[in-house]
């Protein structure tokens, strides 16, 4: 999941929390390539206990990378997912365990998020291989390669053939690196594949959770996580594990309003392309323990008497950001990160915290009544919102030339703005106007498809009460873990804040259920374009005209705009899946399924992989020797408590099977792959501790680090964006923290700079034309910078009072002292020359 523009909103605001990564880079000994030696210190000045990998986050930008050849075949992904890992592995250096999580079947409320965009993918799809109808001189003149099929991006989805073969890889993979690196032969390893249950990163969360506070947990645990989505920092502020840093791609090798991933540089082969990306790829780290200490600052309640307690702050930070949107909730319609949403967020959080009683949540326990109250107080804001909306709407689109200068604009207009997706999805035009009067009746109207006052009342009530119940099942499973499989939002758009009362009255309750098997999920997600990812009857019930079901997949919908500017952007307006109708068509084809479908079909357990050096391995064993003989093994319902004395603190079970743990040759999932002989490494399978209440706070014994952030490392609170005028907007800049240099201060050290290098080194040659561009330079930046900006700047340079003075010296007031001290220059050459005479 993600939460769109966050990071980009975080680091602008808490800048320290942001660090690039130090790498080192492999040598060279007569032309062959020395790869890093893992097992050195960290050169970044600290060890990670743990790394843990989001893995759809390297996945996907190996399977179809932006702005290069897409891989041609399956090896080729997985090639390149292992140089990957390489990378990621060598910039951390875990020395303790490495998991790596994929996503698998996901909660229902995720599965329509999945839907739209597969979906959506679909289309791009087909829209990309109507180019094969143009003439072939163009696309071969534009380099695209001919009869070459295009890999479906849809099959990363659990249960197809494409994640199973992944699998097979990724256990050849880690046997590999284990038997061979030193890095890799002292920590465990752990795989959570796609037939595990859960999404990845919540799969890691929950193996965080449940490790805490239990015998042998070292409070001091450094944790890294990689992912590319920004929730995982809500992810991690919410486990209150203090030694946490993110890592990262760099944000400078992002494109803008990117929603795919890393922009990469197009080659002629689609291998040289990937190896050369991951090898130039840079990273960050952001370090959650800073941004904490910013969360401290920006959150403090300005009232004195209230002593906030930072823990309950940050979970609190984590609720509120809820309401931008995610994966499972759309954003409360005033709200846009873009336009200010978490500023606005923060500050009203602040201003009514005294006046609703206090902190909205208790771990994941939501309190209504204070959340009535202050979405109350956000909703004062909405027309104001709306309105600012509405006229830097019509000023861009003015601007682009999209719609005549009266305002109107017809769903032609609109058409070929956004003509740059397939046919069959259809764009609809918005007819709502938010901001305009009228506003919420339209909105309910032509959203909701609400035609009498009735209707609206009614859908506005079920949407807010869908809605609460969705903010309270968000903070269950960021805080315990999935308390409802089937629990989904089934809207499209959220409601006004503005129409948030009587929370207290509602009822909120979850019914645990139990996760889709992944057929069923790859029906609930995949679009007919994609049916050949499942097997032949089920693909059937997609296309076939009789099929009960097949409204379930639409070859035509709608593509709602919804006020933003690109087509990525747009909400689909596809129909929710009837579960009971899904499930008991299916029902029907089930017994057609083969012995490897049924396979794919069924839910599997985590591996856990070490090396038959680490302290653990012998007890392993041990324990299957003594139980290879166990009925039950074909099962996997053979376990043991694992010591964590001899883990590096680790808590949970080993499960064995059947199969051999240590087996002497491991194949090769691939041709040009050698076969592991003699293989050294034992597997078994894993499971969790037993369940226990996550615990909102850092463990006991943990040992705090030294202060990051101070004072006047915080940003002045921003203007909030719609009470900003035209005026403000057009001359406004980033808040200049204090201490920076600014205004005149900038253009004296302009000067210094000039005058102080390039003139002394170049005057000679330049001949007198050095100390010309050095005066040149002060005037152009005192000059045109501080008598253009001095009225808005005010005093806000590093030194607020003397600069603060000079900084609005115009032009005019310096050529007024120069004439002045040049006729003093004058009176005093004649007194000389009277003097002399």
């Amino acid at each position: 999941m993600g939460i769109p523009s966050f990071y980009r909103w975080l680091i602008d605001r808490y800048p320290r929390s942001v660090v690039e990564v130090i790498e080192d880079s492999p040598s060279f000994v007569n032309g062959v390539k020395i790869p890093v030696d893992t097992t050195k210190p960290n050169p970044n000045g600290f060890e990670f206990d743990n790394l843990y990998l989001d893995m759809n986050g390297i996945i996907h930008p190996c399977f179809h990378p932006e702005d290069m050849p897409m891989p041609e075949t399956y090896d080729e992904v997985f090639r390149a997912v292992f140089k990957y890992l390489d990378r990621i592995f060598t910039v951390i250096r875990p020395r303790k365990l490495l998991y790596m999580a994929i996503d698998g079947v996901a909660p229902r409320a995720k599965m329509n998020q999945q839907r739209a965009r597969r979906f959506r993918a679909a289309i791009d799809v087909t829209d990309e291989t109507s180019q094969m109808e143009r003439p072939r001189g163009d696309l071969e003149r534009e380099g695209n390669n001919l009869g070459k099929q295009k890999l479906d991006s849809n099959v990363i989805t659990p249960g197809t053939k494409f994640m199973e073969l992944l699998s097979d890889a990724l256990r050849y993979y880690i046997h590999w690196r284990t038997n061979h690196d030193p890095g890799w032969q002292t920590i465990k390893v752990i795989l959570s594949d796609a037939s595990v249950p859960g999404e990845g990163e919540h799969k890691i969360m929950s193996y965080i959770r449940l490790q805490r506070n239990l015998p042998g947990f070292d409070p001091n645990t450094r944790h890294c996580l990689y992912g590319l989505d920004a929730d995982l920092i809500m992810l991690a502020l919410a486990t209150h594990e203090v030694h946490f840093s993110v890592l990262r791609e760099s944000d400078i090798q992002k494109a803008p309003d990117n929603h795919k991933g890393p922009k990469w540089k197009r080659t002629g082969e689609s291998g040289e392309a990937l190896d050369d990306f991951i090898s130039r790829q840079k990273f960050q780290f952001l370090n959650v323990w800073v941004l904490r200490e910013y969360l401290e600052e920006s959150l403090r309640i300005p009232d004195p008497s209230m002593k906030g307690d930072l823990e309950r702050l940050i979970d609190d930070f984590v609720f509120m950001c809820l309401f931008v949107g995610n994966d499972f909730l759309p954003h409360v319609p005033s709200l846009e990160i873009a336009e200010g949403a978490i500023d606005l967020l923060m500050i009203v959080y602040k201003n009514e915290f005294v006046r609703m009683g206090g902190y909205l949540t208790d771990s994941f326990e939501v309190n209504l009544e204070r959340v009535e109250h202050f979405v109350r107080a956000l909703g004062t804001h909405e027309n104001a919102i709306f309105r600012k909306r509405r006229q830097d709407q019509m000023r861009w689109k003015m601007h682009a030339g999209r719609v005549p200068a009266n305002g109107n604009s017809g769903g032609k207009e609109i058409q070929i703005f956004l003509g740059d997706v397939n046919a069959k999805a259809r764009f609809v035009e918005d007819r709502v106007n938010l901001g305009e009067e009228g506003w919420k009746e339209r909105y309910y109207t032509e959203k909701f498809k609400a035609l009498t006052d009735d209707d609206r009342q009614r859908v506005k009530r079920h949407a807010v009460l869908k809605y609460v119940e969705g903010i309270c099942w968000f903070m269950h499973y960021y805080y315990q873990g999935v308390c409802s499989w089937q629990w989904f939002y089934p809207y499209h758009y959220a409601p006004f804040a503005s129409d948030f009362d009587n929370l207290n009255e509602l009822e909120v309750h979850f019914t645990l259920g139990k996760p889709f098997k992944p057929f069923n999920q790859l029906m609930g997600v995949l679009p007919a374009a994609s049916a050949h990812a499942l097997p032949l009857f089920y693909r059937k019930l997609m296309y076939d005209p009789s099929s009960p079901i097949l409204d379930f997949y639409p070859t035509d919908f709608e593509l709602d705009m919804n006020g933003k500017r690109r087509a990525w952007k747009a909400v689909c307006r596809l129909p929710f899946i009837d579960e009971c109708r899904l499930l008991s068509e299916i029902a029907k084809v089930e017994h057609s399924l083969t012995d490897e479908e049924k396979w794919r079909n069924s839910l599997g357990m985590d591996k856990l992989y070490v090396h038959v050096s680490h302290p653990l391995a012998s007890k392993i064993l041990a324990f299957y020797e003594r139980n290879k003989d166990n009925l039950k093994l074909s099962k996997a319902k053979v376990k043991r408590k694992i010591d964590p004395k001899l883990s590096g603190g680790m808590n949970g079970y080993v499960y064995l099977s059947d199969k051999a743990i240590c087996p002497a040759v491991i194949s090769s999932p691939s041709c040009d792959m050698e076969m592991i002989m003699e293989n050294k490494v034992i597997s078994v399978f894993y499971k969790f501790p037993p369940f226990h209440p996550h615990m909102p706070k850092p463990p006991d014994g943990v040992i705090m680090p030294g202060k990051f952030v101070s004072r006047h490392n915080i940003l002045p609170p921003p203007n909030l964006w719609h009470e900003k005028t035209t005026v403000q907007s057009r001359f406004s800049r980033r808040p200049i923290p204090p201490k920076s240099v600014s205004g005149p201060r900038l253009a004296i050290l302009a000067h210094q700079l000039v005058s102080g290098n390039y003139v002394s080194k170049q005057c000679e040659d330049m001949d007198g034309e050095g100390p010309r561009l050095a005066i040149f330079a002060h005037q152009l930046v005192s000059g045109n910078y501080v008598s253009k900006q001095c009225e808005d700047m005010d005093g806000e340079g590093g030194d607020h009072g003397k600069l603060g003075k000079r900084k609005c010296h115009a032009p005019d007031d310096n050529k007024k002292k120069k004439k002045k001290k040049k006729k003093q220059q004058q009176h005093h050459n004649k007194r000389r020359k009277l003097n002399r005479s």
